[in-house]
């Protein structure tokens, strides 16, 4: 299933999907920058390649993709790999070459890299290659903390925070729960 961000193909493409689709298309550019101009949000990319990054973000979108979230709250969770790569050319190299082969693996099977293949569905067999291996398993992982910790979605998620400071779950909300 296509996402709302994701181009149809051309035999039902009207001009508002087309709008849709080019419209929240992530630019990389060579300066070492992420330029999205459908959500105006940027990211200055230290250490990895701004291609590299692109495809960081895309995959921690399809490990947990939530149509509801922006691009910019997986950019921001996938920045540590750019820090890290920065402070240790061993991870960088590491980060680069586990990207480099996902980009292999797609252009592969859809003459594409990973991060321009059209469809959900096909990305998520791509990862389906890989899910078994330490690099896809890391950021799986390492996206439970560096996605879901950020506050300021955990309102898209009915998260009200934590609630010790406010007397705890037991006097302040434990039984709001209408989605169970």
């Amino acid at each position: 299933m296509a996402r709302l961000h994701e181009a149809a193909p051309a035999a039902t493409m009207d001009r508002r999907r087309f709008i849709a689709g080019t419209g929240a298309a992530a630019i990389a550019i060579s300066g070492g920058a992420l330029i999205h101009a459908g959500e105006a949000w940027g990211l200055e990319v230290k250490a990895l390649k701004p291609e590299t990054m692109l495809t960081l973000i895309k995959l921690a979108r399809d490990i947990y993709p939530h149509d509801r979230l922006a691009d910019r709250f997986y950019a921001v969770a996938m920045k540590p790999y750019d820090e890290k790569a920065a402070k240790d050319a061993a991870a960088r190299a590491d980060t680069e070459r586990n990207v480099a082969e996902l980009d292999a693996l797609a252009q592969k099977q859809h003459k594409l890299p990973y991060a321009q293949v059209g469809w959900e569905s096909q990305r998520v067999n791509l990862l389906r290659a890989i899910q078994k291996g330490k690099f896809f398993q890391g950021v799986r992982g390492g996206l439970v903390v560096s996605l879901y910790n950020q506050s300021e979605i955990w309102p898209l998620f009915g998260y009200e925070g934590e609630s010790a400071s406010k007397g705890g779950y037991i006097a302040r909300g434990f039984g709001d729960i209408t989605w169970l």
